[in-house]
């Protein structure tokens, strides 16, 4: 295990060392230290590291990941695992704006709450927050799972298209096309397998499922003031 410590060195070092092991892989695992919520922290990994994370991050933490685990053991500020790919990130404290935006695969967790816009245009990603989440979560999300164990806030889902969404608690309002579905033995399925994957005790029954009316799949000048 390779400790690295941000005090006495700069993010670009780490992340230039995080890189080279795709080709060596002499030391998967390591951890970071002294992050004092540094933006861009182990950015653009493409190699099965394990990364631990000591104290809070900034902005775009662990954005594009491909393969890596990385944990952040405190709060990550805006957009978390911004376009990933596979692998799995988990914030132990709070995210703010626009988690998991635009990401097309793996797992990202959130322990804490999650801020407005949580898995904006995400396209295949699954989402697991333990807490709440802002408004405008899964704004025109794509593919994927969402799933939120505490309440949602305004336009939950606006425009969204096949994003699949379960919420445990209050949803304040629904966006544009989001409409409440039934769920049936196979969403309970497909949930109790994303929790046990991310590691959360919940009963999948308590959770309702919401998705696209898919009115506003092709524009209609009828339905102009919806988008």
């Amino acid at each position: 295990m390779n400790t690295f410590d941000l005090s006495t060195n700069t993010v670009t070092e780490l992340n230039h060392a995080l890189h080279a092991q795709k080709d060596k892989m002499t030391q998967a695992e390591w951890v970071v230290t002294n992050p004092k919520g540094s933006h861009n922290l182990a950015v653009g990994l493409d190699s099965e590291l394990a990364v631990d994370i000591h104290g809070h991050a900034g902005y775009f933490c662990a954005g594009m990941n491909k393969t890596a685990s990385i944990t952040v053991h405190g709060n990550v500020g805006q957009g978390v695992a911004e376009n990933m790919m596979s692998g799995v990130v988990r914030v132990k404290g709070d995210a703010s704006q626009a988690a998991g935006a635009t990401a097309h695969g793996g797992m990202l967790i959130v322990e804490g709450n999650a801020g407005a816009r949580c898995g904006i245009s995400m396209k295949g990603v699954d989402i697991v927050v333990k807490g709440n989440v802002g408004h405008m979560s899964c704004f025109m999300g794509q593919s994927g799972s969402l799933v939120v164990c505490g309440d949602a806030g305004e336009a939950l889902g606006d425009s969204l298209y096949e994003v699949h969404i379960y919420v445990k608690g209050e949803v304040k309002s629904l966006g544009a096309d989001c409409v409440q579905k039934e769920m049936r033995e196979e969403h309970i399925a497909e949930l109790t397998a994303l929790l046990a994957k991310a590691g959360v005790e919940e009963d999948p029954a308590s959770f309702k499922r919401y998705g696209s009316a898919r009115e506003l799949y092709t524009f209609k000048v009828d339905n102009a003031s919806a988008y």
